[in-house]
């Protein structure tokens, strides 16, 4: 068993973005934050899965490969508000340990705060966006302790209704309530949706395994939306808190990111399908 918080990758060659802390002024390419080892990577102490963070997560032509044998995230060191974020990224045939049969799965950590880990060893306690099979763009509130018991709590109101099975699920325009903990699932989840490397739901928005998706979180003062592949899929108000760092996962599932950028508000315009 281990447990690493480390930096990714030795600085390398390259110009990086400028370093900006608070509201996004000017694009930012995560990309650059790696290669200047201005990004770490925690990774929790699975037992299924556990290598060494340099090769979970790497840089590779100009993409960042995450093969996901293990279980944690990378993270930006600095705390950014009010940006657009765009990732585009595709699975790769791999799956792996207690998940090689289940639904592909990673996700978009952001407004993390507090100290790596505090979730169960593994997460943070922050806001995700999930990258996960049929689950694209759900939002997930993740609360955790410190060790010496302080109470890291995220919050946010959100427009949801219960469907079938009680499970929350964003509808625009019913009343907020407020969410401390848990999913809210993205419109129009498959309610029989199955942790499964087969299941698809009729829904779904889902490029097929190899094909590129992009994923969008657009964070506005205390407002934040999930675009998943040029579709408004969910959001959140009177979010708390409303900046902090940015990460992706690594959960089981080998994943290739082209692009993980952070834009200033009302700057990005491109749409989606992106021309071949």
């Amino acid at each position: 068993m281990r447990l690493f918080s480390c930096l990714l990758l030795a600085a390398a060659c390259g110009t990086a973005s400028p370093a900006v802390a608070g509201t996004v002024k000017t694009k930012i390419d995560v990309f650059d934050l790696i290669r200047d080892g201005r990004t770490e990577i925690h990774l929790g102490p699975a037992k299924d899965l556990n290598d060494p963070p340099s090769e979970i997560f790497r840089m590779r032509d100009g993409a960042l490969h995450i093969s996901g044998r293990g279980y944690g995230y990378l993270a930006t060191k600095q705390s950014f508000g009010d940006y657009h974020l765009v990732v585009e990224f595709k699975w790769g045939p791999n799956t792996w340990g207690k998940r090689k049969t289940r639904a592909r799965d990673n996700g978009i950590l952001y407004h993390i705060t507090g100290p790596h880990g505090a979730l169960g060893k593994t997460w943070p306690a922050c806001f995700e966006a999930n990258i996960i099979q049929g689950g694209m763009g759900d939002l997930l509130v993740l609360n955790a302790k410190t060790e010496d018991g302080a109470n890291l709590t995220h919050r946010a109101d959100c427009e949801f209704e219960l469907d079938r099975d009680g499970e929350k699920r964003w509808k625009k325009g019913t009343p907020r309530q407020a969410v401390t903990k848990g999913r809210i699932n993205w419109e129009k989840r498959d309610e029989d949706w199955k942790d499964s490397l087969t299941f698809a739901g009729k829904h779904d928005l889902d490029a097929p395994v190899g094909g590129w998706n992009r994923l969008e979180v657009i964070a506005r003062g205390d407002t934040v939306t999930h675009i998943f592949n040029g579709k408004l899929v969910n959001e959140a108000f009177a979010m708390s808190p409303h900046a902090g760092k940015v990460g992706i996962q690594t959960e089981g599932a080998e994943t290739i990111v082209r692009r993980f950028e952070l834009w200033p508000l009302d700057t990005f315009e491109e749409k989606w399908p992106p021309a071949p």
